[in-house]
């Protein structure tokens, strides 16, 4: 095809019986130590069933806390990767949203401030994060809202 780029391209590739760029060689070292990784984790199916646990885990906390905690993401189209949230109901409290976070942070949880225009809390559980790091993050939640709710 003629949109097709020369990278893409395998007839040039055979015609010069050679490759006409350099493939991204530390993105394919990377990615085979990932692959390796997913392995030893128990491969794709283990990390899917344990993104399911550890949404799980967050979601049925902001379910369960009468509207201090509110996800803005019908339950429908939620993300098992990010889960974004408000502190002290749909429009957030900001003062209640710093001292989680200040908490958050004394317990070792980062990067848990959500974007910059939409405000709130963003609770990123990508693979390398553990079912007890999410578990660590559950209880937190529930501490927190015992304590000011």
């Amino acid at each position: 095809m003629p949109i097709t780029p020369t990278i893409l391209d395998f007839s040039i590739v055979a015609k010069d019986n050679s490759i006409n760029n350099t493939p991204p060689t530390l993105i394919i070292y990377i990615m085979g130590r990932v692959f390796a990784w997913i392995k030893r984790q128990g491969g794709l199916d283990k990390l899917y069933q344990a993104s399911l646990t550890k949404s799980a885990l967050i979601y049925d906390v902001i379910a369960a806390s009468k509207d201090f905690y509110y996800c803005p993401v019908e339950s429908k189209v939620r993300s098992r990767m990010n889960v974004p949230f408000r502190v002290g109901g749909a429009e957030g409290n900001e003062t209640l949203e710093k001292e989680f976070l200040k908490g958050a942070e004394a317990l070792g949880m980062q990067q848990l401030k959500g974007h910059r225009l939409v405000g709130g809390i963003r609770a990123s559980l990508y693979n390398a994060v553990t079912i007890e790091e999410a578990e660590a993050l559950r209880k937190y939640m529930v501490e927190f809202r015992a304590k000011n709710a």
